[in-house]
């Protein structure tokens, strides 16, 4: 980069400047007046521009003496017209070099900050990326394990009593299973390279179900109440006709607070869910009321944050901080524990009936 704030030019400047001055006072031929116009390029090009008008203002004084002494037979206009047509031409010459040597270097500049941006903007998209892969997998394998875990340990003390119990235990084990696979196949395939290129992988993913929706809640609770808890699901509008990516957070807000449920309050406890789509926000509650009693509480009755639980209480707000809606879970005042989240939506009809659709039971 050049010498913006170099003082050596207008020091030589000077110094040309009285030696020039010196010769024609003296009617010594020397030519300082080239190297006049070369010390005026230099400082244009190098030099304070503080320092380049006081110096054209005293070259231009010194030229109007060299014009009016002029040995040859020419008139002093004429010889002041090339002279100062020399400087000014001097003072170009440098000041363009400089400014676009200085616009090079702005250039130079700012494709290195737009490489740095880019790359920032790439590990962020690359940080968001492996957030959303964890959180599908927290709420797929979560929830399955645990609803796997809860249907083993049934049919495990079913086996001596019951045995077709343990045989439906096994079969809803199985299917279960199934339906991870499929979802954890589905989520992992953003992670394949060759999945837009075709092949077996992209035959397979073009066989999954799509993500799931509201219209999925009444299949998750039936998997719930298989393990034991007893869960009353009840809508009110008409949730089922929101935008899918609303549904989709609603539906893993209510698969990680029932996973929850399962896996901190155990299987003698009651849950009831409430979706809720009217006016301008969708509704979706969830409580239980918390372990059996003489079950020592855990984790999940613990504040947000704490435990294996924070985990998911984290990925219920991500998700619903998407939509610009909220999450609210703690303990209840009578036992238990209640997760509502809140996500507002555009106004929806009122519903066909004013009495709220529910479903469920004890298993």
């Amino acid at each position: 980069m050049f010498p913006e704030a170099g003082t050596a030019p207008s020091t030589v400047f000077a110094v040309v400047l009285a030696v020039f001055l010196l010769q024609w006072s003296l009617n010594v031929s020397l030519h300082s007046d080239i190297a006049l116009f070369i010390a005026l390029y230099s400082l244009a090009r190098h030099g304070r521009f503080q320092h380049l008008g006081f110096a054209c203002a005293a070259a231009l004084a010194a030229l109007l003496l060299a014009a009016v002494r002029v040995p040859v037979p020419i008139s002093p206009l004429v010889a002041l017209f090339f002279l100062y047509s020399a400087a000014t031409a001097a003072v170009a010459v440098g000041l363009s070099i400089r400014l676009g040597w200085a616009y090079l270097v702005a250039l130079k500049d700012r494709a290195a900050r737009l490489e740095v941006e880019r790359d920032q903007r790439s590990k962020l998209a690359a940080a968001a990326e492996r957030t959303r892969v964890a959180r599908e997998m927290h709420d797929i394998v979560g929830h399955n394990l645990s609803v796997i875990i809860g249907l083993a340990d049934g049919g495990a003390r079913a086996a001596d009593v019951t045995p077709e119990r343990s045989k439906q235990a096994l079969q809803l084990i199985s299917g279960t299973s199934r339906q991870a696979l499929g979802e954890l196949r589905r989520t992992l395939s953003v992670l394949r390279d060759d999945h837009a290129e075709g092949g077996e992988d992209s035959a397979e993913g073009a066989e999954l179900s799509p993500q799931p929706g509201v219209t999925d809640l009444d299949a998750l609770c039936e998997r719930i109440r298989a393990t034991g808890p007893e869960v009353v699901y009840r809508t009110i509008g008409e949730p089922d006709a929101l935008d899918p990516g609303m549904q989709l957070a609603a539906y893993r807000i209510v698969q990680e607070s029932l996973t929850n449920t399962l896996k901190h309050a155990g299987t003698a406890t009651r849950a009831q869910l409430t979706v809720s789509a009217e006016g301008a926000e969708l509704h979706v509650r969830v409580e239980d009321t918390g372990p059996s009693s003489g079950r020592p509480q855990t984790a999940h009755h613990l504040p947000a944050g704490l435990g294996e639980q924070g985990h998911g209480i984290a990925g219920m707000r991500e998700r619903a901080a998407l939509y610009g809606g909220t999450v609210t879970a703690g303990p209840r005042p009578g036992g238990g524990w209640s997760v509502d989240a809140v996500l507002p939506l555009s106004p929806v009809p009122a519903p066909t009936s004013a009495l709220p659709r529910t479903t469920g039971g004890a298993s």
